[in-house]
């Protein structure tokens, strides 16, 4: 087992290297996709492994990954090609600013719900409310229950001796 040779050709050069000539040969201005790589570096190198296509595409996504390739709209740019668009981040753009227009007045209130004034009399006058105790419950059942279930009934203790 140790003297087999791994299936790949030593004529071949490294993927990277071959999939950044592939992309300068086809110089496309919109970028090259996969397919025209694939295809470009099949027809100059004929001679490749069965698993070139799963080869293909995690070297692409490795040099995505690393910076050496920029990925925009299923194509692929090198990033030091003085074409290549400008990368962006995610979402929408913000708007440009206009140097000549007037700045913007400052609003006269701030945003948001105003606040309510604190007036000692008002909370002398409204003292805080007490939380609500259930009331005793009816023996005839005339009385209106409240919403939901009820709560568990719960057994008498038996007094401590």
């Amino acid at each position: 087992m140790a003297d087999e040779q791994v299936a790949k050709p030593a004529s071949l050069p490294p993927y990277p290297e071959m999939i950044l000539a592939a992309i300068a040969a086809l110089n496309d201005k919109n970028g090259s996709n996969k397919s025209a790589i694939s295809k470009h570096i099949e027809g100059k190198y004929g001679d490749l492994p069965k698993e070139h296509a799963a080869l293909l595409t995690a070297h692409l996504v490795r040099m995505k990954e690393s910076g050496q390739l920029l990925f925009l709209k299923n194509n692929y740019f090198r990033t030091d090609a003085p074409d290549a668009p400008p990368k962006r981040g995610r979402g929408r753009p913000r708007k440009p600013i206009d140097p000549n227009a007037p700045p913007k007045p400052a609003s006269p209130r701030p945003r948001g719900r105003p606040v309510k004034p604190k007036d000692p009399e008002a909370e002398a006058a409204n003292p805080p409310k007490k939380a609500k105790t259930a009331p005793a419950p009816a023996v005839d059942g005339s009385a209106k229950r409240g919403r939901g279930r009820p709560p568990k009934a719960r057994p008498a203790e038996p007094a401590a001796a």
